[in-house]
């Protein structure tokens, strides 16, 4: 059952749809934010910490937000104005800045956690590592609540050896397949299990076995067969290719195989019809396009428009307003596109006899959220407004212009520019402008020198380089431009490497807790699965219990 949650009720002590700045506390403590996640209203609580300071240590419902990327990512999270938002930091002044920046876009309810992070920690309320937690610590939850079959790595390698009959499948992206799958695994990520599954597997009887690189989308894409009637045996690979690995056998890198084809109409009318009663028993609601518009136009809730289908699919055509996930990977990491607790989800697909948009809503009504599939699909008339995303692309496109290349690079570095590399750290430390500094936004004005007249950015997108120009003139470095790596080097201009350089102290954008656990090490890979296995303990009262099945 998916829960129902008021749109008008206040139980945590603010306004329940704030509209004005005059309207919303400035700051909250850690007491009076975790009475509001639990209150039944919409919030969103924003990590505008870096992302290897978000990994490192969150609450359960935190999403992250990097203050480096912020006005690009904020909007897309977040996409109602006036909805409940609180921003976070380490207790550092970042927090007090994002605040400004999201005011500036036109949030009108923003507060500062007081404290930050370590004063969440020192209430007595648990920072999670990692990511995904909602969706990772859900996959364990399901296992456990509908008692998914599951099949160890030893086992499937001794019925492969012995030439058993079966299917195995890899429910992540076709990306993730390619750099390391399980020996014969057929690339269907998870959210076109419904869609394409028909076409490989034809005997009722063969075992099905799914699997992915730890733990939860095996878990998700075994259990959606299932739910779905799927008759033939169904079990999860245990621990993934990461279990497979620490079991002492040979992962294959570098498959060129591909999703199969769309199955035949007949047995895609099957699991459509299929898909319609799992979305039915878990309250999805099938819309009209009519209730669609008016649900998205709606001033008092966040409702967000999600096309599940593939990136090519949505390249080629989607609605005005609508953001791509594709279905099994909006399952795996619900937290990297809904930002607000509480929220409506409306997902599409193609529409008559496209199961997909069913089946990941099926999925999101059981993680809490109030989900919603439109009948016809991407063929629907409606669309949804984004004003904070267009205030968004003002400030993103404003500066610093287009990239410097050529003769043009090679004059304004002539000119006793500054050169700061806001690239990735690991990127930095590989290969960098001879003579560039690395920082990232919420250091970057510690970065350059007192009096200094001219900034050379280097970045990978102008949006990074637009972000961190607008901090620089805030300080007072008017002149700034920006290149990228590539047109340094085409320019002929030096490089250096540095792989201590920044300290990994300082790379606070790279996550580090059990890195280099798909290449080959098998510590890491341990660390992994003990933390996802480990998550349900750690939660308390009130971060499970949105979950239903």
């Amino acid at each position: 059952m998916t829960l129902a949650f008021s749109s008008t009720t206040d139980l945590g002590g603010a306004p329940a749809h704030p509209t004005t700045a005059a309207a919303f506390p400035a700051t909250v403590t850690p007491e009076q934010l975790q009475s509001w996640l639990q209150d039944g209203q919409e919030i969103a609580l924003l990590d505008v910490r870096e992302f290897g300071q978000y990994g490192e240590g969150h609450p359960f419902f935190a999403v992250s937000a990097p203050y480096s990327q912020l006005e690009r990512v904020a909007p897309l999270l977040v996409p109602r104005a006036d909805v409940r938002t609180v921003v976070f930091d380490d207790a550092d002044s970042i927090a007090t800045l994002a605040a400004e920046r999201l005011r500036g876009l036109g949030y009108t309810a923003v507060a500062i956690l007081t404290g930050g992070a370590p004063a969440w920690q020192a209430a007595g309320f648990t920072l999670f590592k990692g990511v995904n937690l909602p969706s990772k610590t859900f996959g364990e939850w399901a296992e456990h609540a509908y008692d998914t079959p599951h099949i160890s790595a030893t086992e499937l390698a001794r019925r492969q050896s012995a030439g058993e009959p079966l299917v195995l499948i890899d429910g992540r992206t076709l990306a993730e397949h390619r750099k390391m799958t399980i020996p014969g695994a057929i690339p269907i990520p998870n959210g076109e299990l419904g869609l394409r599954l028909g076409s490989v597997v034809t005997d009722p009887d063969v075992p099905i076995v799914v699997h992915c690189a730890g733990r939860t989308r095996s878990i998700i894409g075994a259990q959606t067969l299932r739910n779905l009637g799927v008759t033939n045996p169904i079990v999860a690979l245990e621990n993934g290719t990461q279990g497979w690995a620490l079991a002492g056998l040979t992962l294959e890198h570098g498959s060129t195989r591909v999703p199969p084809d769309v199955q035949p109409e007949r047995a895609q009318r099957q699991i459509d019809a299929a898909a319609r009663l799992l979305a039915e028993r878990h309250d999805v609601a099938r819309l009209t396009s009519e209730t669609a518009q008016r649900w998205l136009e709606d001033p008092a809730r966040t409702t967000y428009l999600i096309d599940v289908r593939t990136a090519e699919e949505f390249a080629a055509t989607t609605l005005l307003g609508a953001v791509h996930a594709p279905g099994g990977q909006l399952v795996q990491a619900t937290d990297h596109t809904i930002g607000v607790r509480h929220a409506r989800v409306i997902l599409v697909d193609n529409g008559e006899y496209d199961p997909r948009a069913a089946v990941a809503a099926s999925w999101l009504s059981q993680l809490g959220f109030e989900a919603a599939v439109v009948a016809d699909g991407v063929r629907a008339p409606i669309s949804r407004a984004t004003p904070l995303t267009d205030a968004a692309h003002r400030v993103l496109t404003q500066t610093p212009g287009d990239a410097l290349a050529g003769d043009a690079l090679r004059t304004y570095r002539s000119h006793a520019a500054t050169v700061i590399d806001v690239r990735s750290s690991t990127a930095y430390r590989q290969s960098h402008p001879e003579g560039a500094v690395w920082s990232i936004r919420p250091v970057l004005v510690h970065a350059v020198p007192h009096g200094t007249a001219r900034v050379l950015l280097i970045a990978d997108t102008a949006a990074t380089a637009a972000l961190a120009a607008v901090d620089l003139r805030a300080s007072g470095v008017n002149d700034v431009a920006w290149t990228t790596a590539s047109h340094w080097h085409d320019a002929g201009l030096p490089t250096a490497a540095s792989p201590d350089v920044p300290a990994d102290g300082d790379a606070i954008d790279y996550l580090f807790f059990v890195h280099d656990r798909h290449d080959g090490n098998l510590d890491a890979a341990r660390r992994y699965l003990d933390w996802e296995i480990g998550l349900l303990a750690q939660c308390v009262h009130g971060e499970l219990d949105g979950f239903t099945t």
